[in-house]
Formats: structure tokens, sequence, C-alpha cells
């Protein structure tokens, strides 16, 4: 039997695990999102490259260590990078969402207003309630 769609079934679903942690620490904040964001990233480092489980890769590790950072604290280079992880984002609603947690605004696109105008021909074409006379 062969485990190496296994493992990359397992791997894909760490990472997505991964960027969910991240979105979640991104909307909390909270030091045990960070800590669990770290833990998976720990998890993932152990699929390094060359297939040696005790590798000192630690390319999960390191990222999520400046992501959190730059979530928590965005400035100028924590907006960088969170703009360059953002870009790296495959799934389209895991990046619209992500961005709406860090309050990224994507440049060019001007967000969605409601209308504020009465729609006054909403009813038109209705036949009129008939009128009640109180007795």
């Amino acid at each position: 039997m062969n485990s190496e769609p296994f493992g990359a079934e397992r791997q894909t679903r760490t990472l997505l695990a991964w960027q969910l942690a991240l979105l979640r620490f991104a909307v909390t904040l909270d030091n045990n999102d960070r800590l669990a964001v770290l833990a998976i990233a720990r998890e993932l480092d152990r699929f390094s490259p060359n297939g040696d489980d005790e590798s000192d890769f630690s390319f999960f590790r390191r990222t999520s260590a400046e992501l959190c950072t730059s979530i928590a604290d965005p400035g100028d280079t924590g907006s960088h990078r969170l703009h360059q992880y953002l870009m790296q984002i495959d799934d389209e609603r895991l990046k619209r969402s992500f961005a709406a947690a860090i309050g990224y605004h994507w440049p060019g696109k001007r967000p969605v207003r409601k209308s504020t105008r009465r729609n006054d021909d909403l009813w038109r074409g209705l036949a009129p309630l008939p009128s009640r006379s109180r007795a």
C-alpha cells in the first residue's frame, strides 16, 4: 500500500488548519489562538522537504511568528508581510475573510455601500389593501 497520497492529503489538511488558525488569531488576538497557530506550524515543519522527521526545517514556525506579530501590531513592515501572505492564499473565501479580519482594503476597489435612496416603486402594481372600518 502506498502511503504517499495519504501523507500529501494529511499535509494539505494540516496546511488548511494552519491558515484557519491564523484567521482565528486575526479575529480574536487571543494568546491561546496564537499558540494554536504555532503548534500547527510545528506539525507542518515536521513534513520537511528532505523527509527527515528530526530536521531543523522551521519555515512555518518562523512564518507563523512573523505573521502573528504583524497581525497584533500591523505597522508598515507588518502590513507588507500580511499583504504578502494574503496574496499567497489560494482559496478566495479564505482570502477575503482574512483580509476583512485584518482590516485590509483591496487597492483600487471601494467598499460597497448600500443605497440610501428610498425605493417607492417597490409596491407599485400591487392591489391596495381593503380599508377596515372600526366599529
